[in-house]
């Protein structure tokens, strides 16, 4: 086990993201929306006229019920025996005459052709709108994975893999939501609204004044509950959030689980996250359920208004029957924005919340950056290695936090992983490296494959400090077996063909017979079309080290790491690897770490490093005449083979 595991994994707390505005959230949405303008202006036109389409239906259904009451004029009756003055709405209306069946047969017709008009427009603006949110949908999950892939691994420590998925998953969907029904629904009430309160005050001023009353306390309904909505959806997505972790760590540890016989008590540890995210949705759904009555209550107010003070005013003669049937035709209108006022105001906020989480991962700046490297992108990796006093302490340990690798944090971990490092590695040799667990032999490996960042000028490749060298080729150039083996769920091949531009069966069956795992493959019903599952499940731990070192050999890389990568296959067997490993590892720089002797033995020069300092050098038989550490683990080793032989 290497330094990084003991030191990284002490730091388990997730980063939280800071607390913002609702609606400075959704600002980050304005970049993405910009690249679909000719789409969200052709389907908020839609809406516009499909909302027109849908508020002069009203007043179609007011001119035919006054066509069969014989008004004189549309919308205007006689006041004690007096004509009021005939109002702009009721001039504009063309074809007016009571009683007449040609009349009642045009109004007919153009009520038939608003209603169609107002069906096909709707479904345009759905098409439209829902799709360019989808889009969306589409850019931001692009945007999450090509940010989560540029971040370094000091990210991952601060933050847990179900709560990322979480966020990649519910909150974008939440967010989604926003830029589709919200913004759609938000248009066709605005726009229902303005234009149904403009009529309906043609209509009659007095009646639209007494239907507005329950407006400003709607208002503070909807403010009040909008808030309360807000503060506790985060909490419900922090909550699933929580819960995605802990059934994430339960799926990858399953065999663990089950080989401790913990079951009950995983089962038991996941009852109580689980009841708090159940019980942060009864309250918000206890919200929403006091929150719709309380419109719907409001909204009831409204019709007896109309009914009442309207019923008079058409029996005192101020308005025609047609202009109450109209006005209360508007009041339906009405009632779906009122309702979806509430609805929207519901999205916006969950919306909102959920992308202050989102923006945390967008805005997010990996410490690791390329963007100062000055080798030409042409410029090839030859393979010399240099460590200059290298110091290093894991960000993630200092004191503060601090995400300056290598910087003077105060305290025992800022002493360093490693300490003063003075190493050279000549390009087509081989270093090999052992020591004690957590004397930082996986860090060094790390460091040159700038998965963490060394403090400047103290790691330099081909004689330029690591910094200067683009991260594509640099990483291009090495071949990395890490210690922890880790497979894609696809099948063998794919795996080994991991880091290839695309599959070519002949190099990937040459990388397999170096690793010696082509034999164990060609047993396989499928072969090198066997799939091999989650994490390589279905291989055992010898094969999965083989083909992951086989995926690393097949890159053809110029720097070849092998942490510990032969550790679960029998000596025999590593015998066999290494001799095919020697024509490969004579054409390229290698670094080879291990805990038996017996892989090192042939490298170029060995290093001993104990608490983080270089405590050894020089070549096998040189460091079993000094009698140091090297030579106490080698005549261990010598001693456990020849009690196996026996």
């Amino acid at each position: 086990m290497s330094a990084a595991a003991a030191t990284v994994g002490t730091t388990t707390a997730a980063k939280k993201p800071p607390k913002s505005s609702s609606w400075k959230n959704l600002v980050g949405l304005l970049p993405y929306l910009s690249r679909y303008r000719g789409a969200t202006a052709l389907g908020m036109f839609a809406l516009v006229v499909a909302s027109v389409a849908q508020n002069v239906i009203p007043l179609a259904t007011g001119v035919l019920t006054d066509i069969l009451a014989g008004s004189a004029r549309p919308f205007e009756r006689s006041a004690q025996g007096q004509l009021l003055a005939s109002s702009w709405l009721s001039r504009m209306i063309p074809y007016y005459s009571p009683h007449s069946r040609r009349t009642l047969g045009i109004y007919c017709l153009l009520l038939i052709a608003l209603v169609t008009l107002r069906a096909v427009l709707s479904f345009m603006t759905r098409w439209v709108l829902i799709g360019v949110s989808r889009d969306i949908e589409f850019d931001i999950r692009s945007d999450l994975l090509n940010r989560l892939l540029l971040m370094e691994p000091e990210f991952y420590v601060r933050n847990r893999t179900g709560e990322l998925m979480s966020r990649a998953t519910n909150d974008l969907n939440a967010v989604r939501m926003v830029l589709g029904p919200g913004i759609m629904y938000s248009g066709q009430t605005i726009i229902g609204m303005a234009l149904a309160i403009m009529v309906m005050s043609q209509l009659s001023g007095s009646l639209t004044l007494w239907v507005l009353l329950p407006v400003p306390i709607v208002a503070v309904v909807v403010q009040h509950f909008g808030k309360v909505i807000h503060e506790l959806y985060e909490k419900i997505q922090a909550s699933l959030a929580t819960l995605s972790a802990r059934v994430q760590e339960n799926l990858a540890g399953v065999r663990v689980v089950r080989a401790y016989a913990q079951e009950e008590a995983e089962i038991r540890g996941f009852d109580e996250p689980n009841r708090e995210y159940v019980s942060r949705n009864v309250k918000l759904i206890r919200t929403w359920s006091m929150f719709m009555p309380s419109l719907q209550a409001l909204i009831g107010i409204t019709f007896l208004i109309v009914l009442c003070v309207g019923g008079h005013l058409v029996l005192r003669g101020r308005i025609s029957l047609g202009a109450l049937i109209a006005f209360y035709s508007y009041l339906g209108i009405l009632v779906w924005p009122m309702i979806a006022l509430g609805w929207v105001t519901n999205i916006f906020q969950r919306g909102a919340a959920s992308m202050g989480r989102l923006n945390y991962i967008l805005a997010a700046q990996p410490q690791i950056d390329d963007r100062a490297a000055s080798a030409s992108a042409e410029q090839k990796v030859v393979g010399e290695i240099e460590f200059r006093n290298l110091t290093f302490a894991y960000p993630t340990t200092m004191a503060g936090g601090s995400a300056n690798a290598g910087g003077n944090g105060s305290g025992p971990a800022a002493e360093g992983v490693l300490r003063d490092i003075n190493l050279r590695i000549p390009a087509g040799s081989t270093l090999a490296i052992v020591g004690p667990t957590g004397s930082g032999k996986t860090t060094l490996a790390a460091l040159v494959a700038r998965l963490w960042e060394a403090p400047e000028g103290a790691v330099l490749i081909d004689g330029r400090s690591i910094r200067e060298w683009p991260l594509d080729t640099l990483r291009r150039a090495i071949g990395y077996v890490p210690q922890d083996t880790y497979l894609f769920s696809e099948t063998v091949g794919e795996n080994i063909a991991f880091g290839l531009p695309k599959f070519d069966l002949e190099r990937v069956r040459e990388a397999a017979e170096v690793a010696s795992v082509d034999g164990d493959i060609q047993e396989f019903p499928a072969k090198y079309d066997t799939m091999v599952g989650e994490r390589g499940i279905t291989l055992s731990g010898g094969q999965k080290q083989r083909t992951a070192l086989a995926r690393a050999i097949v890159r053809d890389p110029r720097i070849l790491i092998l942490d510990d990568s032969l550790s679960s296959v029998d000596t025999q067997t590593e015998e066999r690897i290494l001799s095919r490993l020697r024509g490969i590892m004579r054409d390229r720089t290698t670094i080879l770490i291990a805990h038996r002797t017996s892989t090192v033995r042939d490298a170029d020069q060995i290093v001993v490093l104990r608490d983080g300092r270089i405590n050894e050098r020089g070549t096998h038989d040189e460091l079993l005449a000094r009698g140091g550490y090297y030579a106490d683990l080698y005549q261990k080793q010598l001693l456990e083979e020849e009690l196996e032989r026996a």
